[in-house]
């Protein structure tokens, strides 16, 4: 686990606080010394139920500090996942956060040795990338999440049969909110 000057799954929150009570995020308050760069996903879920809510990620930093980055993810996951509408100011409570924090990716070069439990994957080809975070209820196996990797990287039955993309697999440290 990362050891960071503030809990990120926190830190989302309060941007989606100050979000709904401002209209927008004052990004300069988002400093913390030791602070690092790295790629990040938000997901929100429902507390009643645990099913997803949003969820919104990068797998490279695109901001120059981590806090940045979950900041612009937890927005993101909130306002912009195509697949959900709009979070609204009162659902807000209604939500948990978890935010993953992606380590550095390397190349797999043996399939069978994957572990949906400890990695996390990107499939690769061309210009189509799919990305699955680890230790997700369903994905007991790398296969299978091979399988929904490449899938949301819109390769075909057959090229996925076939294996016929690259593999890299990434550690992921997962920060979640307390719970209320």
């Amino acid at each position: 686990m990362l050891d960071l000057p503030y809990n990120p799954a926190r830190l989302a929150r309060e941007v989606l606080e100050e979000y709904f009570l401002r209209g927008e995020v004052d990004y300069q308050k988002l400093e913390f010394a030791g602070d690092i760069q790295a790629g990040s996903f938000v997901s929100l879920k429902n507390r009643a139920d645990n099913s997803l809510r949003g969820c919104i990620g990068t797998i490279e930093p695109c901001q120059d500090t981590l806090a940045r980055e979950v900041a612009c993810n937890a927005l993101s996951a909130a306002l912009k996942d195509p697949r959900f509408p709009a979070l609204t100011a009162q659902e807000l409570e209604e939500i948990y956060i978890t935010v993953d924090v992606l380590g550095s990716q390397e190349k797999v070069e043996d399939r069978g040795k994957l572990n949906p439990e400890e990695f996390g994957v990107v499939v690769a080809k061309g210009n189509c990338r799919g990305v699955l975070l680890p230790d997700l209820e369903g994905v007991d196996s790398g296969e299978r999440q091979l399988s929904i990797a490449a899938q949301k990287a819109g390769l075909s039955a057959r090229e996925i049969e076939q294996g016929d993309f690259t593999v890299y697999r990434f550690p992921v440290s997962r920060f979640e909110e307390e719970q209320q």
